[in-house]
């Protein structure tokens, strides 16, 4: 009886790491944004991004709520909650703000597909989610797997920002929480990143 359950957990466990291993593979397929790499050291990395379109909303909750209510809200409009009916691909990674210097207000953001301009794009259904055009430019960033919880990313963040002040740059605005799996994949195959912009 023994045998038989632990054969049945790891056929479960197989199973689940194999999904996982596919679903992050499929992750890794999506667009992601455009941008050169200046510098690596390690996890860190400074990039020099070009200028993108996104979908965006804010959110007035706690890190967790306000990550959750705005992906939903976006993936609405990507999913045909616009004015056309459109359908847009999914692209990677998911922006947040930072629980960190948020202040209670969150930004969550999709980029959008290169396909579009701000222009081609439809209008979203919802009046709380906006288009923009955003130049991120210079960009420093630290990488880290698991979940982004509020306590991993102020760890990470501040790794990063001692890592900006060792390099002699100059943050600008807000850091940033980038994303890019699916809720569903499991912490070993999860990547996120820690980005800030900065001037020299």
């Amino acid at each position: 009886m023994m045998n038989k359950s632990l054969i049945i957990f790891v056929i479960i466990l197989a199973v689940a790491i194999g999904f996982n291993m596919a679903w992050g593979g499929s992750n890794t397929m999506l667009e992601t944004p455009e941008y050169e790499l200046i510098k690596k050291s390690g996890s860190f990395e400074i990039r020099k991004y070009a200028p993108m379109v996104m979908a965006r909303t804010q959110v007035s909750s706690d890190y967790n709520e306000a990550t959750s209510r705005g992906f939903s809200r976006i993936a609405n409009y990507i999913f045909g909650g616009n004015d056309g009916s459109v359908e847009i691909a999914m692209t990677a990674p998911v922006i947040t703000g930072s629980p960190v210097d948020a202040n209670g207000t969150y930004e969550i953001a999709f980029v959008m597909p290169k396909a579009y301009d701000k222009i081609k794009l439809p209008k979203p259904n919802s009046p709380n989610v906006e288009i923009v055009d955003r130049e991120l430019d210079s960009v420093a960033t630290i990488s880290f797997g698991g979940w982004a919880t509020a306590s991993r990313v102020k760890k990470f963040q501040k790794k990063l920002d001692n890592w900006i002040s060792q390099q002699g740059l100059k943050k600008i605005g807000h850091f940033m929480v980038a994303q890019y799996n699916s809720p569903w994949v499991l912490p070993p195959f999860r990547h996120n990143e820690i980005m800030v912009r900065f001037s020299k």
